[in-house]
């Protein structure tokens, strides 16, 4: 059985790394930013966000998606 190789989490510290990330990721934290919330994710991780702030950044995310669709 071969061992599954594990991806190296890219940790975020600068909106440099971001680059670094997988798309996917990358527009998650792109949308961050854009909020003002880099800093408080950086610190405290994305647990820290409130309902309303993690809403906000998923909201933006899903109108995206669907607008890139059509």
């Amino acid at each position: 059985m071969e061992a599954k190789a594990k991806k190296k989490k890219i940790k975020v510290r600068t909106q440099e790394d971001i680059k670094k990330l997988r798309p996917e990721e990358r527009r998650k934290w792109e949308v961050a930013v854009e909020l003002g919330y880099f800093d408080k994710i950086v610190e405290s991780g994305w647990k820290s966000l409130t309902s309303r702030e993690s809403g906000q950044v998923g909201g933006i995310l899903s109108s995206r998606t669907k607008h890139k669709k059509k």
